[in-house]
C-alpha cells in the first residue's frame, strides 16, 4: 500500500508559497494606507480629512470601491483566463499604483490611486484561494487555504512595524517616510512576480475549460449568480457572514486612536493608529491559523465560524462599552483579541470558494471577500450620518459603533444558520445554466 504523502510537501508547493507570499504583499499594501494615513495626509496639508472628513473625501472608502470593481474584473478574469492569470495581473496592477502613491501630491491624486490600487488588490485573493483549493486534496486543501491566510495577514503587521521606521530610511533618499512605504510596497509586489516561475495553472480549471460543454456551461458569468434563486442565495450568504470582518477593522480599528480611544478614555500612552492596525492584524495571524487547524479537526467549517463570530461579538462589546478608563496596553490587548476573533476570514474565503462550481469558483472566490470589504464604504457613510458632525453631534460613535455592529454581526448569523456546510466537499463539477 502506497504511503499517504506528507502533509508539509502539499503545503510547500509553488502555487502555496507563491499565493501565501503574494497575499501577504496584499495585505501589506491593502492596510498601508491606514498605518501611513495621519502621516501622509499631514504631509499633504490635508490634515482637517483626518477626523471628520465627509464620506466621500475618506480615502479608504476610494480603495474599497475600487475592490468592489476589481473583485467582479478580476474574478471573471480568474475563470475565464485563468487563476494564474488573475493571481499575477492583480499583483502588477496593485504594485504600480502604490509606486505611484508615494507620488501624489493632492487630494485627487491620492484618491484616484488609491481606488486603481484597490481594484488591483480585489484579485490577489480570490485567484489564490481558487488556485490552491483546486490544487490541493479535498482533505487538505483546508490547510493550504489556512497557511496562505496566516501568512498573508501577517502583512499588516510588518506595515504597521514599517509605519515608525521608514522615516529615516526616506530621509536617506530625500523623501517622506509614509512616500518611502508605498515604494517599498509596490516594489515587493514587483518582486513577487519574479517568483512566478514553477506556479502552474489548476489542472481542474484546464479540464473544465477543456471540457466541450461550452452550450451548457459558461465561465465566469458573474450575472447567472443572480438568475437563480438557489444560487443567489448561497453567493449572499458567503457574503453576509463577512460583514463583520472590515467593521471591526474599517470602523472601529482604523478610528481607534481618534475617535473610540478619547471617548473611552484610555489612559496612559496616546493610541497610535499604525500600532492599532498591527495588533489587530497579530491577532487575526494567530486566528486564521487557529480557524483553519480547528475546522479540519472538526471537520467542519460552519461549527468553527461560529465559535469565532460569538467571540468577536464579545469583544466588540467589551470595545465600544466596557473599556471605560483602561490603559493604552489593555486596549491593544482587546484590539489583539478583537484581531483573533476575525481569524474566521481564512474559513470565510475557503467556504467562499467550496461554495460554487469550477466555472464560477474564481469568480466567487474574488467578489465575495472583495464585496465584504467593499460593503466599508456603506458602513463608513451610515457611521458619518449616525455621528453628525463635531458642531452638530447625533448620537455618540459608540452607540453608532454598536447599532451598526448589531446590524453586520446579526446579517452573520442568519447566513450562517442556512449555510451548506463543505469541509471534504468535492469541488470537481460545474454549475448549470
Amino acid at each position: 500500500m502506497q504511503e499517504p504523502r506528507p502533509l508539509w510537501k502539499d503545503l510547500l508547493q509553488p502555487a502555496v508559497i507563491v499565493g501565501a507570499l503574494g497575499y501577504f504583499v496584499d495585505i501589506y499594501d491593502l492596510t498601508l494606507f491606514m498605518t501611513v494615513r495621519e502621516k501622509s495626509l499631514n504631509g499633504l496639508g490635508l490634515a482637517h480629512l483626518i477626523t471628520g472628513a465627509p464620506w466621500y473625501q475618506d480615502l479608504l472608502s476610494w480603495q474599497m470601491a475600487g475592490m468592489l470593481i476589481g473583485g467582479i474584473f478580476f474574478g471573471v478574469l480568474g475563470d475565464r483566463m485563468g487563476r494564474l492569470t488573475t493571481l499575477f495581473g492583480s499583483i502588477l496592477l496593485y504594485s504600480v499604483a502604490n509606486i505611484a502613491n508615494g507620488l501624489v501630491d493632492s487630494f485627487g491624486a491620492y484618491a484616484a490611486w488609491r481606488f486603481i490600487a484597490g481594484v488591483g488588490l480585489a484579485g490577489e485573493l480570490g485567484g489564490c484561494i481558487a488556485l490552491v483549493s483546486e490544487t490541493l486534496s479535498k482533505e487538505r486543501r483546508g490547510y493550504g487555504t489556512t497557511l496562505v491566510a496566516t501568512v498573508g495577514v501577517f502583512g499588516a503587521v510588518v506595515a504597521g512595524w514599517m509605519a515608525d521606521h521608514v522615516d529615516a530610511l526616506g530621509a536617506m533618499v530625500g523623501t517622506d517616510g509614509w512616500r518611502m512605504s508605498y515604494f517599498i510596497g509596490g516594489g515587493l509586489g514587483l518582486a513577487l512576480l519574479a517568483m512566478r516561475v514553477g506556479v502552474h495553472e489548476s489542472g481542474m480549471f484546464q479540464q473544465a475549460r477543456d471540457a466541450a460543454s461550452e452550450v451548457s456551461v459558461r465561465r465566469g458569468d458573474f450575472l447567472s449568480l443572480f438568475t437563480a434563486r438557489d444560487r443567489f442565495f448561497r453567493y449572499a450568504r458567503c457574503v453576509l457572514i463577512g460583514l463583520p470582518t472590515w467593521y471591526m477593522i474599517g470602523i472601529l480599528v482604523q478610528r481607534a486612536a481618534t475617535v473610540f480611544a478619547p471617548a473611552s478614555g484610555i489612559q496612559g500612552e496616546k493610541i497610535q493608529t499604525n500600532w492599532a492596525v498591527a495588533a489587530f492584524y497579530l491577532g487575526l495571524t494567530f486566528g486564521d491559523l487557529a480557524s483553519g487547524v480547528s475546522s479540519q479537526l472538526a471537520r467542519s467549517r460552519r461549527k468553527v465560524v461560529l465559535a469565532f463570530l460569538l467571540f468577536s461579538l464579545a469583544c466588540v462589546g467589551f470595545y465600544l462599552f466596557g473599556a471605560e478608563g483602561w490603559t493604552s496596553v489593555a486596549y491593544y490587548r482587546l484590539i489583539f483579541l478583537m484581531g483573533f476573533g476575525m481569524g474566521y476570514w481564512a474559513l470565510f474565503v475557503t467556504i467562499a470558494a467550496e461554495q460554487f462550481g469550477t466555472n464560477l469558483r474564481a469568480t466567487v472566490a474574488t467578489t465575495v471577500p472583495n464585496f465584504a470589504r467593499g460593503s466599508l464604504v456603506l458602513l463608513t457613510f451610515c457611521f458619518t450620518q449616525l455621528t453628525g458632525t463635531k458642531e452638530a453631534p447625533w448620537i455618540s460613535a459608540s452607540v453608532a459603533g454598536g447599532v451598526i455592529g448589531a446590524v453586520c454581526f446579526a446579517a452573520a448569523f442568519l447566513a450562517l444558520w442556512r449555510m451548506e456546510e463543505t469541509y471534504g466537499k468535492d469541488l470537481d463539477y460545474q454549475e448549470m445554466r
